[in-house]
């Protein structure tokens, strides 16, 4: 092999061992984000959660209220109670057939 020919085969052997180096950290980076991106994942629906418990509570806890005739949610209560009476009846009229 001339000179030259060596010379260029050492130059594309280092880059193609920074190409090996840069690809291993990629591939490392894309790892460690993949499994970042899984925890983010797990802690949104842990929150997404707790959300919905506390919006239940909350619901609950303004029935409750206009239960006792506090506030303006009295109006409201009436109507969930009356959904509630339905659906306890279309649960009834299911068991009766």
């Amino acid at each position: 092999m001339s000179g030259e020919g060596y010379e260029e085969l050492k130059i594309l052997n280092r880059k193609l061992d920074e190409l090996l180096i840069k690809y291993n950290n990629l591939k490392t980076e894309c790892s460690d984000l993949k499994s970042g991106n899984e925890g983010l994942e797990s802690r949104l629906q842990d929150r997404d959660t707790r959300l919905k418990e506390l919006e239940t509570k909350y619901e609950r806890i303004k029935l409750s209220g206009a239960l006792l005739g506090e506030g303006e949610n009295a109006p409201e209560a009436k109507k969930k109670i009356t959904e509630l009476v339905r659906e306890i009846d279309r649960c009834v009229a299911l068991l009766n057939r």
